[in-house]
């Protein structure tokens, strides 16, 4: 207990992620091109749980791949701690929209593979260190079934054990509740939150729901519509540790009211722009 309260207290010194002035612009040979991103700015703070929302298609998983390293800025920088990000790295994880366990491999096996193959840890101590975060979110006795045997709740509850192993400073979580029922999404906010307390980590997390950017984060980074920037930056001055009493509260319709606001002003400007259904097809703002 004690190593892991040294490790959570590394953690929250370290972890700072800033992007400066990012812009990315996809183009395809015979088509216009695409800014996707133009001069987006924001810090996510070291220990912070910071949400980004946005309308429908206006860059925010662009954005995310960017931060992890799996995409690259045409301008702009993007930093961890100070240093460049010019691919991915131990420093930072992602979890996807979509189930990323391999569905050959127990949970074990999946959540053990990054670190043993990696090096840096022995597998002994993997399936420790493991063991330990599948207990802390209730899937000890599921640690030898496959991924097609587990809920779909249960599958997002491995994702974050396995991205957890890998003792990294910066999460970034992009919609990974989509698709999961009610109950079973808010049960997994609230363990997000438990692990977000216990472990001290960076968060950046990605969500298209305002009540979920509400219940988890500690600010919120409304974008605009393409091409996607920051457009507002809301403080969520809500106290931790959250239940959903907080919904209840005057504090919390206040900030849903500030946020709506100006994501509803972003998302109708889309539909402001079409003439016909066809223009359904094709959104992006074209070079001049």
């Amino acid at each position: 207990m004690a190593n892991n309260g040294k490790k959570n207290k590394q953690n929250r010194q370290k972890g700072e992620l800033i992007l400066e002035d990012v812009t990315r612009v996809f183009r395809i040979p015979g088509a216009p091109a695409c800014h996707a991103l133009k001069n987006c700015s924001f810090t996510v703070p070291r220990g912070s749980l910071t949400v980004l929302v946005g309308p429908s298609g206006c860059g925010k998983s662009t954005l995310a791949n960017i931060a992890a390293g799996y995409d690259h800025a045409d301008s702009g920088k993007v930093l961890i701690d100070g240093k460049p990000v010019t691919g991915p790295g131990r420093d930072r994880i992602m979890v996807f929209q979509e189930t990323a366990l391999w569905p050959w491999m127990t949970v074990m096996k999946n959540a053990t593979f990054g670190p043993t193959m990696l090096g840096g840890m022995s597998k002994s101590e993997a399936e420790d260190k493991a063991m330990g975060l599948l207990e802390k979110v209730g899937l000890k006795e599921f640690r030898d079934k496959y991924p097609a045997q587990l809920s779909g709740g249960m599958q997002r509850r491995a994702e974050l054990c396995r991205a957890l192993v890998m003792d990294p400073q910066v999460m970034i979580l992009d919609e990974p509740f989509r698709g999961l029922d009610v109950m079973t999404r808010e049960l997994m906010q609230e363990y997000l939150l438990a692990l977000y307390r216990d472990t001290g980590l960076t968060m950046l997390f990605i969500t298209s729901e305002i009540e979920e950017a509400l219940f988890l984060g500690d600010r919120i980074l409304v974008m605009t519509n393409l091409p996607g920037t920051i457009k507002t930056t809301v403080e969520v001055d809500l106290p931790r540790p959250r239940d959903y009493k907080v919904l209840a509260t005057e504090r919390y319709r206040q900030i849903k009211s500030e946020v709506m606001e100006s994501l509803y002003e972003e998302a109708t400007k889309i539909f402001g722009k079409l003439d016909s259904a066809g223009d359904l097809l094709g959104t992006c703002r074209t070079e001049a």
